[in-house]
């Protein structure tokens, strides 16, 4: 039996129909699939026109999501230009988020290490650093290790 090739449209609705995708990730996918620059282009085309693939949405879900992971702003950068989401439509996409950091970096801080503000070096550079890994600044940080009447 002869194996049909699926095409490069088929493939990328597969792909979006499990979540949104940003065109360079699409577009990496489908390369990975063995689909020409020709077809990977058109059918990109084609799902913007067709508004299946927008990258305006899939930032904003994609933000969305790790907000509730929860995730700080320079981490959700990171991870947005990575994806190939422009570095300046990002900083804005993240902006009308509408989130309290300093808050959701407390929280974060409090669901892992607990309510208590710790007094020793030690475990504030743990927490901390805990903090800068998941994204967040150093005001932010800040604002969670110390104890509430301080800030």
């Amino acid at each position: 039996m002869k194996e049909q090739k699926i095409s490069a449209l088929d493939q990328a609705l597969s792909l979006l129909s499990h979540r949104e995708h940003s065109s360079k990730e699409l577009a990496t996918k489908l390369k990975a699939k063995g689909n020409t620059e020709n077809e990977i282009s058109s059918t990109i085309t084609h799902l913007q026109d067709i508004n299946y693939l927008n990258d305006r949405r899939f930032t904003e879900v994609f933000i969305r999501s790790r907000i509730s992971k929860p995730l700080g702003v320079n981490r959700i950068l990171q991870e947005l230009v990575q994806k190939g989401i422009d570095r300046a439509e990002a900083k804005e996409a993240i902006t009308n988020a509408n989130t309290d950091w300093f808050e959701l970096a407390k929280k974060l801080k409090e669901r892992k290490f607990g309510e208590e503000a710790s007094t020793d070096f030690k475990e504030k550079a743990k927490q901390s650093r805990y903090l800068q890994y998941r994204g967040f600044d150093f005001e932010q940080i800040k604002y969670a290790i110390s104890p509430s009447d301080e800030y």
